[in-house]
């Protein structure tokens, strides 16, 4: 097994709805009996601009098979984990179960309502101003957080999941009711596929960049599409970043505000490799950034609605579209971001599919650009 660098804590912990990205592997056990195997699962995060950091509590975890549900493990329910402090392979053991072999379809988390020692409440994120604001758990998620995602245990066998909640798709700046939300979602990584894509991000190619966001990017096919960020983190106080994926095509970008994004294209991640992206180079701007800001309104939407606006540069990556920022914004709600000077393209999507795209948008250096958005649903 490749050596990781993993930060094991047991607990648990579990969100949203499945898919995959960053994380890493942990230890293994089996089942000690004729026919079963174990499951373990980890938790590991995305990060997420302005925010320092982003807690949540869960009760418990449980697993469905034909036999009905089965309740993972943990030594502390109830635990309130930071997500921001799982990047970069941190991972924090959730649970583990030894289960009948056989085929297991899909988890569920039950997310609490009463925190660990210390905490002001179960769910909340402490902001760049260092202010407290609680999560809102919309209705739907009450019940707890269905991830399906099929599940083969083997008899004798240990299975490990790295379970990626993913800060930034999942916290929503408040709309017109002033309230946080958090509506979870989660991107599953089996430990025997996935692989790891790896670098150094400096200023001149001289001194390396602490708090870089580096991404790895599905790339869009056509302006409908949205760019999907399907793991994103920050560089350490060396320059350096580990990237945990399932295998497939991406794109690497990284960011960080007062710098032009730079990106390395089309990398291709094979099952169970590891790759090392030569040194990504940032480049200092030499003006101040130009501000784009606007609301956001869905026409036919409820309070709970809310829009996600991507914001993409064109022929910075071969042929493909980048994500540069991305953010989620309660229905009628603001958004203000900071972009280096140039022409910008900003789509605004729903959970229902709806897409409402605004290309040729330019942004001065040192000027307010104001976009205004509204999605009509149908």
């Amino acid at each position: 097994m490749r050596a990781r660098n993993a930060f094991i804590l047991v607990l648990g912990f579990l969100l949203s709805i499945a898919l995959a990205a960053c994380g890493s592997s942990g230890g293994s056990s089996s089942g000690s009996e004729a026919g079963t195997g174990t499951l373990s699962v980890s938790l590991a995060d995305s990060t997420l601009e302005r925010c320092k950091a982003v807690y949540v509590t869960i009760d418990e975890v449980k697993v469905h098979g034909s036999g009905g549900w089965r309740r993972l493990e943990t030594t502390n329910p109830y635990r309130t984990h930071n997500l921001l402090e799982l990047q970069n392979g941190v991972r924090e053991e959730l649970g583990i179960a030894d289960l009948e072999e056989g085929r297991y379809t899909q988890m569920r988390l039950i997310i609490g309502d009463i925190p660990d020692g210390g905490h002001p409440s179960a769910n909340y994120i402490i902001d760049e101003n260092d202010q407290y604001h609680d999560l809102k758990i919309p209705s739907g998620y009450q019940s707890g957080i269905k991830i399906v995602h099929g599940i083969e245990i083997r008899s004798g066998e240990n299975t490990e999941l790295i379970l990626d909640f993913c800060a930034s798709d999942s916290i929503v700046t408040p709309g017109h009711d002033g309230e946080w939300l958090l509506k979870p979602t989660i991107k599953v990584i089996d430990t025997d596929n996935y692989s790891v894509i790896s670098g150094l991000v400096t200023e001149n190619g001289t001194t390396p960049l602490e708090g870089v966001f580096v991404s790895a990017q599905i790339p869009a096919f056509s302006p409908q599409d949205r760019v999907v960020v399907q793991a994103l983190t920050q560089t350490e106080q060396d320059g350096t970043y580990s990237i945990f994926l399932n295998p497939g095509v991406y794109n690497i970008v990284a960011y960080i505000d007062g710098y032009y994004p730079v990106c390395v294209e089309r990398v291709v991640a094979s099952p169970a490799a590891d790759y090392l992206i030569d040194d990504l180079v940032l480049t200092s701007l030499p003006a101040p950034p130009g501000t784009l800001q606007g609301t956001v309104h869905i026409d036919g939407g409820i309070a709970e609605s809310h829009a996600t606006l991507s914001f993409r540069q064109s022929e910075k990556c071969g042929i493909d579209d980048i994500e540069v920022k991305s953010l989620n914004v309660a229905q009628d709600g603001t958004y203000s971001v900071d972009l280096p000077e140039g022409t910008y393209y900003v789509t605004a999507s729903t959970v229902d599919g709806v897409t409402e795209l605004y290309p040729g948008i330019d942004v001065t250096s040192g000027d307010i650009t104001t976009l205004d958005i509204t999605i009509p649903l149908p």
